[in-house]
């Protein structure tokens, strides 16, 4: 029966992925959409990338991590170099970005993730801006310049798959073993450790994970603007991808996805009025912890909003309050 349910849930959501492709490629690659919003819709998707892989480190695995715009860019750079450097395949490029990304969040995360809470958080932006400052010196690179000439690669079905498979991958992640492992990480590491399980190693796995994702993110993006520079990588650029997976939920990907296309579109929306921005972010923040102080989502997904079906027919399931 739950195997059966669990299909049905998989079907719908396949099926409802489709249909968005659908429209969203007519809107973008017919030119439906103005220029700026056609731009807008695959930043979207580039940040729920980013948004998701950092929720599995801050919000499952309970860690605070500052960083993450850090991995972004040696995702974006390292690919870019296989490019323009080595003319290998966009595919390829990518992929070596976020390994590479994947490799320093893992030797990064052996010492830091021993730390915890704003030691933790302290540590990661200290190796964000590390990660920046080397890649403002290297003048193979482009240095304070930034890169230029990286050919526009990204379209706008490369980033939706990409965005799927991130989403499909940490989902399934979530509800393994290895999901159920990093959650009682999250909830108490001292009874974790006392269960058998080696806390260290899933933080550091998660970490590793997030890095990946958000180092295949990187190569999207300065393959869609055809340049890196380390000023698109700072700590703002983190404390972005951070609002967006508080305002959605830590520990809910639904949430990422509705945080990431919340604060893309505010951002887009205000962009002619840069000097409110911040003004509606710092509202936003302290309305959300008034009111939903665990997120618009809390710790649940939307299927926990959906009806339920059991023997007895469609039932609705009940909602908790956060």
């Amino acid at each position: 029966m739950m195997i059966a349910k669990k299909r049905k849930y998989d079907a719908l959501w396949w099926v409802l992925a489709l249909a968005l492709y659908a429209v969203f490629y007519f809107l973008v690659e017919e030119k439906v959409l103005p220029n700026f919003w056609r731009l807008q819709v695959v930043v979207i998707a580039i940040n729920i990338i980013m948004a998701a892989s950092l929720n599995l480190i801050n919000g499952i695995t309970g860690q605070f991590s500052l960083g993450h715009a850090g991995f972004m860019a040696v995702g974006a750079y390292v690919s870019a170099v296989g490019t323009v450097f080595y003319d290998w395949p966009f595919a390829l490029s990518l992929l070596a970005g976020g390994l590479a990304a994947a490799a320093i969040g893992f030797l990064i995360g052996i010492p830091t993730l021993r730390l915890d809470g704003d030691y933790l958080a302290i540590a990661t932006l200290g190796m964000g801006e590390i990660i920046r400052v080397c890649i403002l010196n290297i003048e193979a690179i482009g240095g304070a310049s930034g890169m230029t000439g990286i050919p526009k690669e990204t379209t706008f079905s490369w980033v939706f798959l990409m965005m799927l498979v991130t989403l499909y991958v940490l989902k399934n992640m979530i509800n393994s073993t290895y999901g159920r492992g990093c959650i009682s990480v999250r909830e108490n590491a001292i009874a974790a450790e006392a269960m058998g399980i080696h806390t260290t190693r899933y933080k550091v796995l998660a970490f590793t994970i997030g890095a990946l994702f958000a180092g295949l993110a990187g190569g999207l993006f300065s393959h869609y603007f055809s340049i890196a520079h380390p000023s698109s990588f700072t700590f703002l650029k983190s404390y972005d991808y951070l609002t967006m997976v508080v305002l959605g939920g830590l520990g809910s990907m639904t949430g990422s996805v509705v945080g990431a296309v919340m604060l893309t579109f505010l951002t887009a929306a205000l962009s002619d009025y840069p000097e409110f921005r911040m003004i509606i972010y710092a509202l936003m923040l302290i309305l959300l912890m008034m009111f939903r102080p665990r997120g618009l989502f809390g710790n649940q997904e939307l299927t926990s909003f959906l009806p339920k079906w059991g023997k007895g027919g469609d039932r609705h399931g009940a909602l908790r309050n956060d």
